[in-house]
């Protein structure tokens, strides 16, 4: 279907060390373009473990994992670090900036090693991703020296540089105090609503998840619950 931008059938993943626990049990989830979709669940319910499976980061995994129309499961590591380049963008609990390089330069990174652009273009496109961002003025501020919000915002900029097809937060917001919670929150649904990105996250706080379009709740491995913005409640891993 055109409009999947992921589907992920019968993912099943064990863990074996120091013995042989399983930790997802045949999860079947779809995500359409241009949604914004929240991952929730108590620590240990499997939520970061089914994120790194649908980033490609994780390839030991039963089932099938389909991005943007294309089959990742089984792919070579060449592959699938194409894919990820091409298709994937990350924003974590941490920014994971370069303190010592200007942001332009944290943000031009992934783009410099894809490199499907020139130098310049690819500096063109990271300024106009922090001018989108509201930090254009931080530009060539080393990251070390922003304040917390601001090197997210950054962080999301550099996430969006190669034109993901899907965004994949993990915990985005973990290490953000309430305002800056907000700005970021917003920063996503402008995303989603505007430009018609995917997001995906997985989140512990549930006010961002109740104003994402939809949530999906898991414990114990599996999917539980599945709600919409509208408050409608579905069983929907079968």
């Amino acid at each position: 279907m055109e409009n999947i931008a992921l589907k992920a059938s019968g993912i099943t993943k064990y863990f074996y060390d120091p013995v042989k626990m399983q930790v997802l049990k045949d999860i079947n989830m779809e995500v359409i373009k241009g949604e914004f979709v929240s991952i929730v669940g108590k620590s240990g319910c499997g939520k970061s473990t089914l994120l790194y499976i649908l980033s490609t980061m994780d390839t030991d995994y039963e089932g099938t994992l389909t991005i943007n129309g294309e089959n990742t499961t089984g792919q070579s590591l060449n592959n699938l670090a194409r894919i990820r380049n091409e298709s994937i963008g990350f924003v974590f609990q941490f920014h994971y900036l370069l303190p010592d390089f200007s942001c332009l330069k944290n943000v031009m990174i992934p783009a410099l090693r894809l490199g499907k652009l020139s130098p310049k273009e690819i500096e063109a496109a990271a300024y106009e991703k922090l001018k989108m961002f509201g930090v254009e003025d931080q530009a060539l501020k080393k990251a070390g020296k922003l304040s917390g919000g601001q090197q997210q915002r950054v962080a999301i900029a550099r996430a969006l540089i190669n034109n993901p097809a899907i965004i994949m937060g993990d915990e985005p917001t973990g290490n953000l105090d309430s305002k800056n919670t907000g700005i970021v929150f917003d920063l996503f649904m402008q995303l989603s609503k505007e430009y018609g990105q995917t997001l995906i996250t997985v989140t512990h706080d549930e006010d961002f998840a109740k104003r994402s379009d939809r949530i999906i709740e898991m414990a114990d491995g599996e999917i539980k619950r599945i709600a919409g913005n509208n408050g409608n409640k579905s069983q929907n891993n079968k």
